[in-house]
């Protein structure tokens, strides 16, 4: 009885120990596992969402008005009359959630804009914005003063442009109807039917860098208490800050290649687009910048050799109008480079664009280096109507624009301060034509005109006078003085003599060695020859895939953000793919100009996955996926 007792004493005991055991080992299984989530948390793969918006500011709203421009001055140039010296009165008001603030109460007589474009005149307004609130309704109004009456003349305020947004605190971004990231006119720019508006909206923010607390803590994963904004803090090292690869849809934590993506097909590549990043640039929409100097007039009866306001102001609404940024240096750029625009270049009575090559000089001196591709050089000058010439290999960069009052009198016609800038701006924007590719060997009706010249020999008679009469275009001489003219053509004649120079039109031209000059002095259109015979893509390390360039042309195409006109889509795949931690695919794109020469451009970067899939970086999936765990 007691050798039994002492058996179930001992089998009790092994079943104690047996418990204990067991127990302890759920309990280190589960300290193991509670351990190996707190390391995937580390590693952004299970992690408790901060879900605060604003833990160490006062939360605050900033909204900045960069630039209004008003768009009737081109309309009133066109008309006979002195309207166009009466430029509008305009201020703006904002409103956010109720709360309001304008420019003619906060900013005094500096709020009350008397210019057709207040470029170079930007201003904010702050609100105070409830603690933790996600989001706020914004509402910017352009107001224009209005004069009725003779006698007793009475000025009210019109409201011309309304436009509202809604703010995510979260983000940072803003959407809606009137504008949002990477709609048809850009983020952060309203073209409406009488202003165009630039504005910028952001929140306070502890380290300044524009990305708020909540995507640096969730999305991101960055130190909300360090300027992401700095040079410096490139962590994928790819010479742009996280701050602006954040911005614009970029990974910051990958390396992307910023000096050769041009998602707009504009020439300016992503590091140009960054470096111009205080005047407006868009790296989703095409942009021209063009840098204007002046010639010292030949005495007291010479006209002015200068880019005038209102011919500039021609030049930039034509562009927006089929969706180009135009902006213009002339020197009223405070703080553009000590040769930058508006400089005066001492006086010349010609300037040769094939022989001497005279405009090498301005060129090299008053041209900044690092201007050099990304802007267009003008010189208004003296003599000889117009020409765009090439100053460093046969890159079509540089413009001479000339008004001596000969020309300005009996060979352009223009008698009045009116039509003395029409004339000036029509001989600008041809020779924008060519810098865009508008070039004579890609349409006989370009700079056609009688002589042998400046002509094609073999064209016969008949054919000649087909295209000066129905290619209605300032490409063409016959009509690049008409003042009832300022246009590209339309192609409303239909081919063969005509066509739409807006499909035609390839911004890069500017860049590339498009047309060669063979012998010092071509005697016809028909001795120009193409230079650049290779049209294909130079890119080592990586091969074309024309089996994903098939399966993913169609949606691709939408990638490459070119007006006007479809592309072509071409993929190239990283021979070398054991690096994941990079990027793998390539896609490029090269808009159907011809016959305008193009080149392929690329347009967006991404990942080979599983299936032959390509996964695209995308910020919204990020957002998106974080908020589906609150």
């Amino acid at each position: 009885m007691n050798k039994k007792k002492d058996n179930k004493i001992k089998m009790g005991g092994v079943i104690i120990v047996i418990a204990i055991l067991v127990i302890s080992s759920l309990i280190v299984s589960y300290a193991l596992i509670i351990d190996e989530e707190e390391k995937d948390g580390d590693k952004g793969e299970v992690f408790k969402i901060d879900d605060r918006i604003s833990p160490y500011k006062n939360q605050g709203i900033f909204i900045e008005i960069l630039r209004i421009r008003n768009r009737g001055l081109l309309e009133k140039m066109m008309t006979q009359g002195t309207s166009w010296k009466n430029s509008p009165s305009y201020y703006y008001i904002l409103n956010v959630d109720g709360s309001e603030g304008s420019s003619e109460g906060s900013l005094g007589t500096d709020g009350i804009y008397t210019d057709w474009d207040s470029f170079g005149q930007e201003s904010m307004i702050d609100f105070f914005i409830p603690e933790e609130q996600e989001f706020s309704n914004v509402e910017i109004k352009i107001m224009e003063y209005k004069t009725s009456g003779f006698i007793r003349k009475t000025t009210t305020s019109v409201e011309k442009e309304n436009i509202k947004v809604t703010y995510d605190y979260r983000t940072g971004r803003w959407n809606g109807k009137d504008d949002s990231f990477m709609d048809s006119d850009g983020y952060g720019h309203f073209v409406g039917e009488e202003y165009e508006v630039w504005f910028n909206i952001y929140q306070s923010d502890y380290d300044h860098d524009g990305i708020p607390y909540w995507t640096e803590v969730n999305v991101l994963k960055t130190d909300p208490a360090v300027d992401d904004s700095k040079e410096y803090q490139d962590p994928d090292n790819d010479c742009i800050p996280t701050a602006w690869e954040w911005r614009w849809g970029y990974d910051p934590f990958t390396w992307d290649d910023h000096r050769n993506l041009d998602p707009d097909v504009d020439g300016i590549e992503n590091i140009e687009e960054y470096q111009m990043r205080k005047r407006l640039a868009d790296p989703y929409q095409p942009d021209v910048y063009i840098e204007a100097d002046g010639m010292e007039k030949k005495g007291l009866i010479d006209v002015p050799h200068i880019f005038y306001k209102e011919s500039q102001q021609m030049v930039i609404e034509r562009l927006c109008q089929h969706g180009i940024n135009c902006y213009i240096d002339d020197g009223n750029w405070p703080d553009s480079p000590v040769n930058g625009g508006g400089e005066m270049m001492p006086f010349h009575v010609y300037l040769d664009d094939v022989m001497g090559k005279q405009m090498m000089k301005f060129y090299e001196h008053n041209f900044p280096d690092e201007r050099k591709g990304i802007f267009r050089y003008l010189l208004a000058g003296f003599k000889y109507g117009g020409f765009i010439t090439t100053c460093n290999y046969n890159m079509f960069d540089a413009m001479h624009i000339g008004n001596s009052i000969y020309d300005t009198l009996f060979i352009r016609k223009a008698y009045t301060p009116r039509t003395i800038r029409l004339v000036f701006a029509s001989a600008t924007l041809h020779e924008l034509g060519h810098s865009f590719g508008l070039m004579p060997v890609t349409f006989p009706g370009n700079d056609i005109i009688g002589g042998e010249r400046v002509r094609y020999p073999s064209m016969p008679e008949e054919e000649y006078e087909q295209y000066r009469e129905q290619y209605y275009s300032i490409m063409n001489y016959k009509y690049t003085y008409d003042q009832n003219l300022f246009d590209f053509s339309d192609g409303s004649n239909g081919p063969p003599y005509d066509q739409n120079d807006w499909d035609y039109l390839y911004l890069p031209t500017f860049q590339l060695d498009s047309i060669v000059y063979e012998e010092p002095v071509d005697e016809t259109f028909e001795d120009f020859e193409q230079t650049d015979e290779f049209d294909g893509i130079l890119i080592q390390g990586w091969k074309e895939d024309k089996k994903l360039t098939e399966k993913y042309k169609e949606s691709f195409s939408d990638l490459a953000y070119v007006k006007h006109t479809d592309c072509n889509i071409s993929i190239y795949v990283k021979e070398d793919k054991e690096n994941n931690d990079e990027y793998n695919i390539k896609v490029f794109a090269k808009p159907e100009v011809s016959a305008t020469h193009a080149l392929w451009s690329l347009v967006a970067e991404g990942r080979l996955e599983s299936k032959n899939n390509i996964q695209i970086y995308s910020q919204m999936d990020l957002v998106n996926d974080v908020r589906s765990q609150l």
